[in-house]
């Protein structure tokens, strides 16, 4: 019997690591890469090639476009604030959101992200947008905190044993600058 597909939106491949192990237990996955909010552009595409070296033999990666401006549209009252503040919930609902479009639109009766992989990720918030988004596009959203049960320190194994690069930062201009 063949599993149901999924959708898997990812940041990155240190994120990818652990949650796509668990998840092709139960699911075909597709890895969607949209992450407008990531910057410099030369980090964006060191991030993108890490997660297709990454997937090669694993699983199908689709990438979306590029659309920085439409972020910095959609957070530019938002830059002073903190780590895990408004500014991430927007970015979070703005990346869920054209991944349930993508699945809505291709036949992906299932999606989810890695996001909250991260201890900086709000997975309360993320798992909120993700379902809303569920009922909007009649879609299944995968409920996940993934750093969960050591989660988080599974990722990092993984990565080192698969010898990612980890970045020190989200992505976005804004947290780059606190770790500058």
């Amino acid at each position: 019997m063949s599993k149901p597909p999924l959708l898997l939106h990812s940041c990155c491949a240190p994120c990818l690591t652990h949650p796509l192990a668990e998840l092709q237990k139960s699911f075909e996955i597709s890895l969607f890469f949209y992450n407008p909010n990531i910057h410099p552009r030369t980090e964006y595409e060191i991030r993108l090639a890490e997660a297709k070296r990454f997937c090669e033999k694993k699983c199908e990666i689709i990438e979306a476009e590029y659309e920085d401006e439409k972020w910095f549209e959609s957070t530019k009252n938002l830059k002073n604030e903190p780590e895990r503040g408004q500014r991430c919930k927007i970015c979070y609902e703005l990346r869920l959101r054209k991944t349930a479009e993508y699945a809505e639109k291709n036949s992906f009766p299932h999606f989810t992200t890695t996001l909250s992989i991260s201890p900086h990720k709000n997975a309360d918030w993320l798992n909120e947008i993700g379902e809303n988004l569920a009922k909007e596009f009649d879609l299944n959203f995968f409920v996940a905190d993934w750093k969960k049960q050591d989660g988080f320190k599974k990722s990092i194994a993984l990565s080192h044993a698969a010898k990612l690069r980890r970045q020190n930062y989200c992505g976005c201009v804004y947290s780059q600058r606190k770790v500058s």
